[in-house]
């Protein structure tokens, strides 16, 4: 037999080059645009079709008019997760990933969730002692209306589900999802991703004034290192939600 004759050696087989199932800095940087694109254009779709709905015509004139409503903003932020979803699952695929692997959607214990709230319950506190000191209003002025607004006319719990379930969801899968996710893997390593997915969810609340912008920077590198630490997506998921949820709930029923 060949495989006892020294003449004829067994073949060896080399292990085929593993296949990269992870995008890194110039493939997440792109698809990252490609998501947040998707983001917005299903949370402009909500609009579009409440005004198709309504029957009024198609200009900016319109859908400025529908979109500045409680009800018609609560639903574009709600439309904009599956919208989201469905971008990153894409990305994903095409790397023939695990969904649940690539984005950490892994549980945290309950040590991690405890430690990471405190953390930023702190960091709200002090920016909200920065801001009476200052006598800036804890919270934008335009949101504040908003939220008391939708609150008058009876949208109080689509746009809590809106700010305190969607947003949180959507933004995280994009920022300490999938931009940590590649960033981390490439030359920027975690230090370097925890930063520049922070900057990059701080460029969403552009609606914000640099003030509210720096709060929200701040926020974000303590949701990256909380992501670095636990490898959880659904702790910074929770913890996006808890600030938000409460901020939208002092805001509509005890003040701004």
């Amino acid at each position: 037999m060949d495989i006892l004759n020294p003449d004829h050696p067994p073949l060896v087989m080399t292990p085929a080059e593993h296949v990269p199932r992870v995008w890194k800095f110039w493939g997440t940087a792109l698809w990252g645009l490609f998501i947040f694109v998707a983001m917005f254009v299903g949370q402009i779709g909500a609009v579009v079709l409440l005004a198709a709905l309504r029957g009024l015509p198609m200009d900016l004139a319109s859908l400025q008019l529908v979109g500045h409503e409680p009800q018609t903003l609560a639903l574009s932020v709600i439309m904009g997760l599956p919208a989201t979803l469905l971008a990153v699952w894409l990305a994903i695929r095409i790397k023939k990933a695990s969904f649940i692997d690539y984005l950490a959607l892994h549980w945290p214990s309950w040590k991690q969730l405890l430690f990471g709230a405190v953390g930023l319950i702190l960091i709200v506190l002090v920016w909200e002692t920065m801001s009476r000191a200052l006598g800036r209003e804890a919270t934008p002025g335009f949101m504040t209306d908003l939220l008391k607004s939708g609150r008058d006319k009876g949208a109080a719990l689509l746009l809590l589900f809106a700010f305190s379930v969607a947003a949180p969801m959507s933004e995280e899968v994009l920022a300490r999802g999938f931009l940590y996710r590649g960033w981390s893997a490439s030359f920027l390593r975690a230090s370097g991703a925890i930063l520049l997915s922070s900057l990059v969810w701080t460029i969403v609340h552009l609606q914000y004034d640099i003030y509210f912008l720096a709060e929200v920077f701040t926020i974000g590198l303590w949701f990256g290192y909380m992501r670095y630490r636990s490898g959880s997506l659904w702790l910074t998921i929770a913890l996006h939600a808890l600030n938000n949820l409460t901020a939208v709930v002092l805001t509509m029923w005890v003040g701004s």
